[in-house]
């Protein structure tokens, strides 16, 4: 017999809410069989359990739910692997593309905020010494005449 799973055996399996689970339902990645008065009860497979585990390892690369998706769908498929591992290669190529963008945006921004932090330092350090530096002046207070009742 198939060994089946139930949502919440998903859900603490692999630490997502029920409602995660149900969204990727709802977004075509997993299709549970149903059971239960009214099909109620969702029912997964093991072919659900390994499309829930290959999400979630799309998603720690940084794809989209509908990349990921795609993706998968072409693993279901009969046909051979080789458009398969194609099609994988250039979504992994653009997406590599896009973090190494992303990382070089951040390090430009990264080269800034060091700028501005030594700047920073070097103001603070400059009115520090010109706080040390400064004779005290003494401050008159004028003399307050008493008023005579």
């Amino acid at each position: 017999m198939a060994t089946t799973y139930s949502i919440s055996d998903l859900a603490r399996e692999f630490d997502l809410t029920t409602r995660a689970i149900r969204f990727y339902e709802d977004m075509g990645l997993l299709q549970p069989e149903r059971s239960g008065p009214g099909g109620r009860n969702r029912v997964y497979s093991h072919r659900d359990r390994t499309r829930l585990k290959l999400t979630l390892r799309a998603k720690r690369l940084g794809l989209s739910l509908t990349e990921a998706k795609d993706l998968i769908d072409m693993y279901d498929s009969p046909r051979d692997t080789g458009p398969q591992l194609q099609k994988f290669l250039v979504v992994l190529a653009e997406h590599r593309q896009q973090l190494e963008a992303q990382m070089a945006e951040l390090e430009a921004n990264l080269d800034e905020v060091k700028v501005h932090e030594k700047e920073a330092r070097n103001l603070l350090a400059k009115q520090a010494v010109a706080h040390v530096a400064k004779p005290v002046k003494a401050i008159k207070t004028p003399k307050v005449s008493k008023a005579r009742s």
